[in-house]
């Protein structure tokens, strides 16, 4: 039988939603995509949208339907040492990068500019798009908080199981509107929109490599402390 929606729930998805758009995937990559000189073709750029979106609605599929046995599984993986090992190595060597990049400024941020510039017109920047968007996804699952306080809400909303899906994915796609609407003004809009991006992007060229290197030592110190913790100072169980 087919529960009516709580409008109370749907403002409260959509808000969710909405606040889910200005993540570093969701908003930050997209605007970076956009200042390219040459700009970005509609299809490239939803093909980023359309994975991140989906990436997104598979994982709240799965923890809408699977719940506790995905959690467990996945928090089983996770506290293995071989994949403790391999998330400290990469901690490691993001924060040793971020001392290069310090070192090589120009040189790292022509080497990023210059990859996305590729990714957005070059002939295989669709399925660099793509692994973007599932890295950012995957980098995102452990900070999604208000999709996690989303999927809670449909959780104990006493949904009838054909109605998450539709809900996830109107989520999903409110979560990826403020990226296409900043895409859309900058094919349609008037001429300040042009002005604007440009600004950044020249503001990206001077300042960007800087902010590059303390976002990789951040990260890099961030990721390799957590595997570092877990290795060497497990929780107790039930701690």
């Amino acid at each position: 039988m087919m529960v009516a929606v709580d409008a109370v729930l749907l403002l409260s998805l959509a808000g969710l939603a909405i606040i889910d758009s200005t993540s570093i995937g969701t908003l930050f990559i997209p605007i970076w995509l956009l200042l390219a000189p040459a700009g970005i073709r509609a299809g490239r750029l939803l093909t980023y949208l359309g994975t991140i979106a989906l990436c997104y609605f598979v994982v709240g599929v799965g923890l809408v339907v699977g719940g506790t046995r995905i959690a467990s599984a996945f928090g089983e993986v996770s506290a293995s040492r071989p994949l403790l090992i391999a998330q400290l190595s990469v901690g490691v060597i993001l924060f040793a990068l971020s001392f290069w990049v310090e070192r090589r400024k120009s040189a790292a941020a022509a080497a990023v500019l210059a990859w996305r510039d590729r990714a957005v017109t070059g002939a295989s920047g669709s399925g660099s798009l793509t692994g973007l968007a599932v890295l950012a996804a995957l980098a995102e699952v452990a900070t999604m908080l208000p999709y996690l306080g989303a999927i809670g809400m449909m959780a104990t909303a006493d949904l009838s199981p054909w109605q998450v899906p539709p809900l996830l994915a109107a989520y999903c796609v409110v979560m990826v509107l403020p990226a296409l609407a900043l895409f859309l003004l900058r094919r349609f809009g008037p001429t300040w929109v042009e002005r604007v991006l440009a600004r950044l992007n020249a503001w990206v060229l001077t300042k960007g490599n800087t902010m590059l290197s303390w976002l990789l030592g951040i990260a890099g110190f961030l990721v390799a402390r957590d595997a570092a913790a877990r290795l060497w100072f497990p929780q107790p169980m039930g701690g």
